[in-house]
């Protein structure tokens, strides 16, 4: 005979929250973190303010007319600090991104997630604009938690137009990273009709911003963003963190301690959940979910503070420090990581300070490889990739060395006169004496090319001719 078993004893028992934004059965927990406004808090303050017009900011800011950043997919243009990437800049595009790379690994494996607490424009906006409106609406400026009053609809709608107005603002700026500023104005002030586009792309940048700062919010760091993810291979045990000190807090015990109660310093008061922005709890040791806010550092000093016992029980620190173990500043991640950055960023420098104002390359096309006249000369074809790096339009010239007795005919010359990154295929004709490739059946000559810029390159045919 075989027994039954009931439904509820073939389920495991789930937690009481399944990750900090879900609740037990599966509905969406909202966090309202109370806030402390701690010394830590201040100081994130004042950089968010200033990170704030950062990145306002750094779209209109120009280097040699150039913006500081403008990452334009469309033209296949990338300008950091003034200098234009284009496609073809294979190497510098690699070392570029090899160089941001180790350093984020680097920051990480110094100073943990410094960036998720301190920089990101995720949690700028989020907890130093967003947050602040939710509690103006909701009754709770400068504290934070529970909506003190019922959000009526007159005050949701208003709400939701502050968030389409600061969300408008945040997606043009986010957009002036990507098109010009002169374009981006042209688009605003034109009637959408003639740039559907470019209106579509900004309604849709709009939308999801809306999306993330009022419904996603944290969950963009928990579950969308890798960073938190990757952090457990960046991190070691000397890596500097947000972290619960367990040998001073533990065992907990709630109200004041007695001397030789055995308790530890901590109360339970819970007060570094309830301000934790990913409704996380920090005691549980190091987790995925912190993004080194420091907002329970500053409720557990207020604690402490009041209750008479020393701050930072709840600190910035190591997992060692935290054990109790020596501080190492010199270990194999602070060492390999600043060498590997170090030649990266060398070798980055010296590939800029090495790339002239324009591109050339000798291309060869198919079909004969030479041809030999009646009068014993000879000629070959060649092609010339010419990309103008440039911000102003420029004309070129190609001029053979005299001593070689080469001739070289530019076959269209209205293609040696670029706009700004333009990039042209010229066809070149170059004749030479037949004697010259005698031998070998191959003869290599200098030409230069230069343009209005006194910028010059020197190029190399590889002649071929009757051996």
């Amino acid at each position: 005979m075989t027994k039954t078993v009931p439904d509820n004893d073939a389920l495991l028992e789930s937690p009481q929250h399944v990750l900090s934004t879900m609740e037990r059965d599966g509905s969406r927990r909202w966090l309202r973190p109370r806030l402390s406004t701690g010394s830590w808090w201040q100081r994130r303050r004042v950089v968010a303010y200033l990170l704030m017009v950062v990145f306002v900011v750094v779209p209109h800011l120009r280097i040699g007319g150039n913006p500081v950043i403008l990452l334009d997919i469309a033209a296949r243009e990338f300008t950091i600090l003034g200098r234009t990437f284009l496609p073809t800049d294979t190497l510098l595009l690699a070392l570029l991104m090899l160089t941001v790379f180790v350093s984020i690994v680097l920051v990480t494996a110094v100073a943990g997630r410094a960036w998720c607490g301190w920089a990101c424009p995720q949690t700028v906006y989020m907890e130093f604009l967003f947050r602040p409106i939710d509690r103006l609406f909701e009754g709770t400026v400068g504290k934070g938690g529970k909506a003190k009053r019922s959000v009526g609809a007159a005050l949701q709608i208003a709400r939701f137009g502050v968030y389409v107005l600061l969300c408008g603002f945040l997606a043009h700026t986010f957009l002036a990273y990507f098109v010009r500023t002169d374009q981006l104005t042209e688009w605003v002030t034109s009637s959408p009709i003639q740039h559907p586009i470019a209106f579509a792309v900004m309604a849709a940048t709009l939308g999801l911003m809306l999306f993330d700062f009022m419904f996603f919010r944290e969950q963009l760091c928990l579950i969308a963003c890798p960073y938190g993810r990757f952090q457990s291979v960046m991190l070691d045990e000397q890596s500097l963190i947000v972290a619960y000190d367990p040998v001073r807090g533990e065992p907990r015990k709630r109200g004041k301690h007695l001397p030789g109660d055995g308790a530890g310093d901590c109360v339970d008061c819970n007060q570094c959940v309830v301000v934790c922005p990913t409704g996380i709890d920090i005691r549980d040791g190091l987790q995925m979910e912190c993004v080194n806010c420091t907002q329970c550092i500053d409720a557990c000093d207020d604690v402490m503070e009041k209750v008479g016992s020393p701050k930072g029980l709840i600190r910035y620190g190591s997992q060692d420090s935290i054990a109790g173990k020596a501080k190492k500043m010199f270990r194999a991640r602070t060492i390999v990581y600043p060498v590997i950055l170090l030649l990266l960023m060398s070798g980055l420098v010296f590939a800029i300070s090495t790339k002239s104002g324009f591109d050339v390359r000798i291309i060869r096309p198919g079909g004969a490889p030479f041809t030999v006249y009646a009068d014993g000369t000879a000629s070959n074809e060649f092609r010339i990739r010419l990309v103008n790096r440039t911000s102003e339009p420029q004309d070129y010239s190609l001029i053979a060395d005299a001593e070689q007795n080469v001739t070289i005919e530019v076959l269209d010359e209205a293609k040696m006169s670029l706009e700004p990154g333009e990039s042209v295929l010229v066809p070149v004709h170059v004749t030479f004496k037949g004697s010259m490739t005698r031998g070998s059946g191959r003869k290599v000559v200098a030409a230069t090319i230069s343009d209005q810029s006194d910028n010059v390159r020197e190029v190399e045919f590889s002649l071929l001719g009757p051996r």
